[in-house]
């Protein structure tokens, strides 16, 4: 098999493998790991169709807009995490570093970005804009989401905050296309 990864993702594999065992050796803990387990289960979609489901009943009659502009914001973000992935071809930390224990099976071969937690970001900046008071549920979920990814060995550090960081990029700009003021979702 061909090695088709960037020089780049070489080198910070070699700079983070070893913080990236260390977290999963420690996420062994059991009742941490069935804690990460279940946050990267409702992160796989569970928990974004629930908040797209419920804008509706949050918002009235806006909330249907909001929960259109959540949909397409996630299909957005679905297909630039999908480009990525398949292009910059990063393997994922488990499968390079044999020492990095992969707790439980991934979706799909590749690891950068991290797209549960660009999912996870990206729905937590559009519910800041929404419904503020959804923060106290879904920061505290989308931090677990993204904790999980490495804990249970199937992403690197630079993998989850790249994640991050497109999902913060993409719901700004949602944001920025389609401004939703608090007052536009409380009608």
């Amino acid at each position: 098999m061909v090695n088709r990864s960037f020089p780049v993702f070489e080198r910070l594999d070699l700079v983070e493998w070893q913080a990236c065992r260390r977290l999963a050796v420690f996420c062994h803990y059991r009742p941490l790991l069935a804690l990460l387990r279940l946050a990267s289960r409702l992160g796989d979609w569970p928990a974004w169709v629930v908040l797209i489901g419920c804008q509706p009943l949050i918002h009235g009659n806006a909330g249907w807009q909001i929960a259109v502009q959540f949909g397409v914001t996630a299909v957005v973000a679905i297909t630039v995490y999908r480009l990525l992935k398949t292009r910059l071809c990063r393997e994922r930390p488990f499968i390079t570093f044999t020492a990095i224990p992969c707790t439980m099976p991934p979706l799909d071969r590749y690891s950068f970005p991290s797209g549960h937690t660009l999912h996870a970001v990206s729905f937590t900046t559009l519910t800041a804009a929404t419904a503020p008071w959804l923060l106290l549920v879904v920061a505290p979920l989308a931090a677990l989401i993204a904790a999980s990814r490495v804990g249970l060995g199937l992403h690197y550090m630079s993998d989850v905050a790249a994640g991050a960081l497109i999902g913060l990029v993409l719901a700004k700009v949602s944001l920025w296309l389609y401004p939703v003021t608090l007052t536009t979702a409380v009608l």
